[in-house]
Formats: structure tokens, C-alpha cells, sequence
């Protein structure tokens, strides 16, 4: 148990790092979907889809690659300061081209040129702590990780307070005042970028000392095995942004232009009521992945993963389901405007299908063991295939949730290949009895609550209490096991 008990404990240290700021980006959603029209938040949400992209290509895999070798190699530095350089020179390439080219892109994807300039910037800046970020994990610094994460998104958060609402007012109630002069009206969607651009660029500076200390001596050799084992892995990220995000670029390019960014940002506001399965799942994965390779080399380690990927499938059930259950209450915190919760139907399947997408990152770990991070590339192109089929056949005709829909089929279909590959490539004892039962119950009792009982309290917590007791029923050996050796320790 003392295994698990450094699972969990490593999890939640990085949770905290995660959902902290998340949280905070949450308070972000109201301020945002009650200040901007509709098509405001629409554009908005395009333009983050798009830096989506680019944040995978400028990565290019290499962080994941820095901890695959910097467990592996013997000569440690190497690896970070190959990677580091590695990125370094890549994203001042692309800052350098893109700022060339930015009146192109802003022709070719319809956005403001402005807007174009500010999206670069935060690019190069996010891409030039990506090393610096995972060195901070592979040192296990979780609370330096967690206290510049936080900050991050603080800062963003109290310049977007200060852009969109206090210097409004502060300029109402005193038009003469110094800060009039310089407010810029009408220019909401750039103080949100500003505001970015700000906490980016504080972000590169608490990190800058590992450039300054840096030693610049680059092993051509290790970065071309980092570059052959990373690449798949970009292949893969950008399949998977296609999953995640291409669907508001694709409403936006489908639907009638003069309904497409309204579309667009009522469905990416609710869209948003996914952020607590989103949540579970980023922070779990920021603790697995340097947990899985560390333990590779075990001999129940197939057991481990197995077990693990158990209990993640029982807690993500009961958040599944408890979401589920009070989403009517949650759009109240997080969308204002009232006139945003027309797209509250898409909820359910956008927390189905980033549950899938969390037990396909459990079920996946087979193919970065034994190195053939090409399968997962694979396996992502074909739920990117999906997705991008679905939304051309379903969004003409059902709107954004044709989308919500092409999301569940990709990351549903990417599941079950993974788990289908897995078990000719790595087999691992899953209790698939079990996970199927917990799962699928989950599954039922959110269509009940949500589709059949919406809003009737006392019959989504009634299912949530049975579902508690079916978890007891079934694990209750586990849980007695728990118990007594924590009360033996005191």
C-alpha cells in the first residue's frame, strides 16, 4: 500500500498545482461570458483553440521525451540541457517567422492582426518554460511547481479584474483621471490577451535562471533519440487538439457566418462545466506519467497499473455522476448570462467523453513503456479522423451539438482501441468486470438524472447515494484494509 499512498501523495501535490489555477481560469468564465456579447466570447474562444495547436508543435513531444531519458540516462544534465536548448532556438525560429508573416495569418484565419501579435507572443513565452516546468517535477519541487503555476494564473486573472472592470468604472466615475488616458474603450478581447501576455512573460521571468545558468552544451546524438521518440508524441498532441478544440474552429467555419461566433461561444462557455472531469484528469496525469516510469522496471508492475487504473475509474465515476447531478446549479457560478445556457445539453456528453479521455490515458501507458510511441500517434490520427468526420456530417444539421457529439465517438473509439492494442502489446490484469460495472452505472444514473429527472434533487442524490454503497459493497475488503493500518499507525 505504501506504493499507492506515493501515488496519491503525488497526485495531489500536483492537483493542487493544477486545480488551483484552474479554478481561478474558472472565475474567468463568468467574468468573461458577462461582459462579452456571444460572438465576443465565440471569437475568443477560436482564437485559445488555435494557440492549442500551435502550444503542441511548438512542444514538439519534448517533454514527455525529457522524462522518459532523464529516468534512463546516466548523464542527467545532458538531457536537460539538450532539451532545453532544443526548445530554446526552436520557439525564437517560430517568433521570429511568425511576427514576419502575422498580416498572412491574420488573412488566412480571419483574425485581427493585433490579436495575431498578442497569440505569438504568449506562444514563444508558454514554450520557453516548458523545460523549465518538468525540471522543477523531475527535481520533485512540487510546491516551486505549484506557487509559479499559481501565480500564473493569479496575476492573469487580477489584470483581467483590473482591464474589464474596475478601470471601466474607475474611468466612469473620474473621466479625468491618468488611467483615462491611456484606457483603450472598446478593446475588451485585447485586454484579455494583455492580460495573458503579463503573466506569461512574469512566468519566463521567475524561470529565466535556468537559461542564465545554463551551460549550452547541446548531445546531438541524445536530441536526435529525444526527437525520434518525441515526434510521435507531437503527431499524437495535435490529433488530440483536434479532438479537444478543432470542433469551435469547425462551427465557426460551417455555420452561417452571421449565427457561427454566437454558436461558438455559448457552446464553449458551457463547454467550460467540463472543467471538473478536466480537472481530475490533468491532475492525475501530471502525477502517473513520472510515476509509471519510474516504476517500469518493477516486476508487478502490471498489477500496479492495473489496480490504479481501478480507483481512477471509481473516483472519475462518482465525479462523472455528481456533475452531472448538480450541473444546473454549477451554470449559475460559471455562466451569468442566462441567454449562454441554451447549449446546457452538451454538458453530459462533455464530461463522458473527457472521462474516456482519462481512462485512455491510464490505458496507454503500454505504449511509452515499450517505446513504440508511434502506436498512440495512431491511435490519436484515428480519433482525430472521427472527430473530423463527425463534425463536417453533424454540424450543419445539429449545431454545436453535433460537436459534443463527435467528441464523445473520438475519445470513446481511442479508449477501446488502446485497450484493445494493449492487451496484445503489454497485457494488464484490468478487473474489467468491475471498472465495466462502476462505469457503466455511472453512466446510467447521469442519463436518469440529467435526461429524465433534471433538476429533481432528490432523486440525483438518492442515485448518488447508491452509488456510494455500490462503491462500499464492492470494495469495502480494500477500504477495511485502509482503515486498519492507518489506525494501527496512530
Amino acid at each position: 500500500m505504501g506504493l499507492y499512498k506515493k501515488l496519491f501523495k503525488q497526485t495531489a501535490i500536483y492537483g493542487l498545482a493544477t486545480v488551483l489555477p484552474r479554478m481561478f481560469s474558472f472565475l474567468l468564465v463568468p467574468l468573461y461570458t458577462n461582459l462579452l456579447p456571444k460572438a465576443a466570447y465565440g471569437k475568443v474562444s477560436i482564437i485559445f483553440a488555435w494557440m492549442i495547436f500551435f502550444n503542441v508543435i511548438l512542444a514538439y513531444g519534448m517533454e514527455t521525451a525529457f522524462f522518459r531519458f532523464y529516468n534512463n540516462e546516466t548523464n542527467k544534465k545532458s538531457v536537460i540541457e539538450t532539451s532545453m536548448i532544443s526548445i530554446f532556438w526552436t520557439t525564437i525560429i517560430f517568433l521570429f517567422i511568425a511576427l514576419l508573416f502575422r498580416t498572412t495569418l491574420a488573412n488566412w484565419s480571419g483574425i485581427d492582426s493585433q490579436y495575431i501579435t498578442y497569440t505569438i507572443w504568449i506562444l514563444a513565452l508558454d514554450a520557453l518554460v516548458i523545460i523549465p516546468f518538468s525540471k522543477l517535477r523531475a527535481y520533485q519541487k512540487p510546491m516551486v511547481y505549484a506557487i509559479i503555476k499559481i501565480g500564473n494564473v493569479l496575476v492573469n486573472l487580477i489584470l483581467s479584474v483590473l482591464f474589464l472592470l474596475y478601470f471601466p468604472k474607475l474611468i466612469h466615475s473620474n473621466p479625468n483621471s491618468f488611467v483615462s488616458s491611456l484606457y483603450i474603450d472598446n478593446f475588451e478581447i485585447g485586454y484579455i490577451f494583455l492580460a495573458n501576455i503579463i503573466a506569461s512573460l512574469l512566468t519566463f521571468i521567475v524561470l529565466s535562471a535556468d537559461y542564465v545558468f545554463l551551460k549550452w552544451k547541446f548531445d546531438f546524438v541524445l536530441w536526435k533519440k529525444m526527437m525520434h521518440y518525441g515526434l510521435p508524441i507531437m503527431v499524437a498532441g495535435i490529433a488530440f487538439a483536434i479532438n479537444e478544440q478543432f470542433d469551435k474552429i469547425l462551427l465557426a467555419k460551417l455555420l452561417p457566418a452571421k449565427i457561427a461566433e454566437a454558436e461558438v461561444g455559448v457552446y464553449s462557455a458551457c463547454y467550460k462545466l467540463g472543467l471538473f472531469m478536466v480537472l481530475y484528469r490533468t491532475a492525475y496525469t501530471l502525477g502517473i506519467e513520472p510515476f509509471f516510469f519510474s516504476h517500469a522496471s518493477d516486476k508487478n508492475a502490471p498489477n500496479t497499473y492495473a489496480m490504479v487504473t481501478k480507483y481512477f475509474v471509481i473516483f472519475g465515476s462518482f465525479i462523472l455522476l455528481t456533475v452531472i447531478v448538480f450541473a444546473d446549479l454549477f451554470k449559475f457560478l460559471m455562466i451569468r448570462d442566462s441567454s449562454y445556457w441554451v447549449a446546457m445539453k452538451v454538458v453530459p456528453l462533455i464530461i463522458l467523453a473527457n472521462f474516456f479521455l482519462g481512462i485512455y490515458t491510464n490505458l496507454s501507458v503500454w505504449y511509452k513503456l515499450i517505446d513504440k510511441t508511434y502506436i498512440g500517434a495512431y491511435i490519436s490520427i484515428a480519433g482525430a479522423i472521427i472527430t473530423l468526420i463527425l463534425n463536417f456530417l453533424l454540424i450543419p444539421s445539429m449545431s454545436y451539438m453535433g460537436s459534443a457529439i463527435a467528441t464523445l465517438a473520438a475519445y470513446g473509439s481511442m479508449m477501446l482501441i488502446s485497450y484493445y492494442l494493449g492487451n496484445k502489446y503489454y497485457p494488464i490484469p484490468y478487473d474489467f468486470k468491475k471498472i465495466g460495472s462502476y462505469l457503466g452505472m455511472s453512466i446510467l444514473f447521469s442519463v436518469i438524472s440529467f435526461y429524465k429527472f433534471r433538476e429533481n434533487y432528490f432523486v440525483g442524490i438518492g442515485l448518488l447515494f447508491l452509488f456510494l454503497y455500490f462503491i462500499y459493497y464492492n470494495e469495502k475488503e480494500t477500504l477495511t484494509t485502509i482503515l486498519n493500518r492507518k489506525t494501527k499507525s496512530e
